[in-house]
């Protein structure tokens, strides 16, 4: 057996991947139409929507498998998202990286293996629409038509939830979204011992922009202010807009001292932003920071609830100074 290579873009692709909180969620039917009509048209007894995450592949439709995940390392849809077009597997007794993987000599005994790469749009390809079967299968150009078009009716769904938890003006993340992917990434936390804090922002003199050079002017110091949060803050962290003029960072694997030294990064990104800008206004923001703790914070809400807390407090300060 030959356990699958991670592409070259792997941190975009996981990165891509968890944009879509999707991971763990219950099952839609949106996305379980699809796989049982590839079993009708195909006559297959296992079709997959496969996620393919850092270490599993996780099945957001599963039809044929009483399961709902497997290890990446044994996985054919590991090997599948290595190229942008189908991954034909006739006969997987003949083929050296699947010869003697345990899905092949053990149940669900797979020999025939089919599976379309579902992607964003970006390149990065997330995992799969598969077929599986027991037994030995040469599938002509028709069927790799049809399964490409059901393929791409998944991305479809796929990218309707991106849009659902994304704010179209700043391209973060909205409050949906970031809830979703802050409870998945505390949960990891809380898994392996591992530190986290949140930041909560708020701009200052927000409303005085609006108001002096109208809606247009407001939206592009959002936008700015979005673009240097994601560019300030690592690929691993959550950020997003929670709405408003209200932002939010979620960084794992940092402590508050950390969060600390990321916050003044982030400052002196913000003052070459306005030192360079040609609007007539400046940036400027408050900000509170809560470590993650375990006894006080029993869901993403309560961390965030702190944070925010604090970052009034600064506004209050500043005002008072």
């Amino acid at each position: 057996m030959i356990a699958p290579a991670h592409p070259l873009n792997e941190a975009s692709r996981l990165s891509s991947l968890r944009s879509l909180h999707i991971l763990d969620t219950a099952e839609e039917e949106r996305f379980d139409r699809l796989t049982r009509l590839a079993k009708r048209l195909f006559g297959v007894p296992i079709v997959l929507i496969s996620l393919v995450d850092a270490d599993r592949q996780w099945f957001k439709s599963c039809v044929g498998l009483n399961a709902s995940e497997m290890p990446r390392d044994i996985s054919f849809c590991g090997h599948a998202i290595l190229s942008d077009d189908i991954l034909i597997v006739p006969d997987a007794t003949l083929d050296e990286r699947f010869h003697d993987n345990p899905l092949v000599i053990g149940d669900p005994k797979i020999r025939f293996y089919a599976g379309c790469p579902l992607g964003l749009g970006n390149g990065d390809i997330l995992g799969t629409l598969c077929l599986m079967d027991q037994k030995l299968r040469e599938p002509d150009e028709e069927d790799c038509k049809l399964l490409r078009d059901l393929a791409r009716l998944a991305e479809q769904e796929m990218a309707a939830l991106q849009l659902a938890t994304m704010c179209d003006l700043t391209l973060l993340s909205n409050r949906r979204g970031f809830l979703a992917l802050g409870r998945y990434a505390l949960s990891q936390c809380v898994r392996c011992g591992m530190p986290a804090t949140i930041s909560f922002f708020d701009l200052d003199g927000f409303k005085s922009i609006n108001d002096r050079f109208g809606h247009a002017g407001g939206d592009g110091a959002l936008a700015s202010f979005g673009s240097l949060l994601k560019k300030t803050f690592r690929d691993c962290d959550v950020v997003g807009r929670l709405g408003g003029d209200e932002f939010a960072v979620l960084m794992t694997r940092s402590n508050e001292a950390g969060s600390r030294v990321a916050l003044k990064r982030f400052q002196q990104s913000v003052d070459a932003h306005n030192r360079n800008n040609q609007h007539g206004y400046e940036i400027r923001f408050s900000v509170g920071v809560t470590a993650y703790d375990p006894a006080r914070h029993g869901s993403i809400e309560a961390l965030l609830g702190d944070a925010d807390a604090l970052m009034y407090e600064h506004k209050r300060r500043k005002r008072a100074a």
